[in-house]
C-alpha cells in the first residue's frame, strides 16, 4: 500500500511540475548555435556513470558560485594540445549559453607542445570562428565564441602556467596519462577523472576527420551536461 502510494504521489509530482535548465544561443556567434544547440540536446548520450563524475564537477562550480567565488576550472591532458582545449572551449561555450558568468576555463598539461591543428580544424568545422594571432611552434589561437566581447585565447601550456589559475581551482584529468602522472596538482582543491580517447590515434588516416568531430561532439555534450547542471532550474506547472 505504501509503495503505492509513493509511486502515485511521484507521478503526481512529476504531472504538476516540469523542471528544465533552459540556455540561449542568441549571444553565440551564428555558424556555432547548431552545433551547440546539439550538445544541449543530446544529454540522454551520456552513460550513467559519466554523469556521475560530472554531477560532482557541477557541484563543485555551484558551491562556489553560491559563494560568490569564481569557479576555476584546468582541465588537463598530458601535452595540452586536443583533449583539454577542446574540453576548455566547449565549457566556456556552454557556459556563454547558460548565462553562467563566473565560470572561468582554463587548460594545461604535464609538458607543454601546441595546440594541435586538426583541434583548431575540428573547433572550425563546429562552428567556431579561430584565428592563429602569433605564428611559431605554439602559435596562439584566438577561439571567438560570443558576438561581444574578447577571443578565449589557446595555446599549449603547462599546469601551473601564469595565465592558469594559481589556488582554489578544480582540476578535470581529460586522459588517464596525465592522471597517472599528475598525482597531484598544486593550489588545486578538487579533482574529477573525465578521460577521453586520444583521437591522435587516427592522425594521417582516412578517419582522422570523424574521429576528431566525434571526440569534440562527446565533449560538447558532456560540458553542457555539466553546465546545465548548475545553472539553478525552473519550476513551471503545467
Amino acid at each position: 500500500m505504501k509503495s503505492k502510494l509513493l509511486a502515485l504521489t511521484t507521478l503526481c509530482v512529476y504531472t504538476l511540475l516540469q523542471v528544465t535548465a533552459s540556455g540561449s544561443e542568441d549571444n553565440l556567434i551564428e555558424p556555432l548555435r547548431a552545433s551547440a544547440r546539439r550538445a544541449a540536446q543530446s544529454a540522454s548520450e551520456i552513460p550513467a556513470e559519466r554523469k556521475a563524475v560530472l554531477d560532482k564537477a557541477a557541484q563543485f562550480i555551484r558551491e562556489r558560485l553560491d559563494g560568490g567565488k569564481p569557479a576555476q576550472l584546468t582541465f588537463v591532458c598530458t601535452h595540452n594540445s586536443r583533449r583539454s582545449h577542446l574540453a576548455q572551449v566547449w565549457a566556456q561555450t556552454a557556459a556563454a549559453y547558460y548565462g553562467m558568468t563566473n565560470i572561468q576555463p582554463a587548460s594545461g598539461g604535464t609538458e607543454a607542445t601546441a595546440c594541435n591543428i586538426r583541434t583548431v580544424k575540428a573547433l572550425r568545422r563546429a562552428g567556431f570562428s579561430v584565428a592563429d594571432s602569433t605564428g611559431g611552434t605554439n602559435p596562439v589561437y584566438v577561439a571567438q565564441i560570443t558576438e561581444a566581447g574578447p577571443g578565449l585565447r589557446l595555446f599549449s601550456k603547462v599546469c601551473n602556467h601564469a595565465d592558469n589559475p594559481q589556488k582554489d581551482f578544480a582540476v578535470l584529468m581529460c586522459c588517464d596519462q596525465a592522471d597517472a602522472a599528475c598525482p597531484f596538482v598544486p593550489g588545486a582543491v578538487a579533482r574529477f577523472p573525465i578521460h577521453y580517447v586520444d583521437p591522435k590515434a587516427t592522425d594521417n588516416t582516412p578517419a582522422e576527420t570523424a574521429t576528431y568531430d566525434e571526440r569534440s561532439q562527446q565533449i560538447a555534450r558532456e560540458m553542457f551536461y555539466m553546465i546545465s547542471r548548475v545553472r539553478p532550474v525552473t519550476t513551471a506547472k503545467r
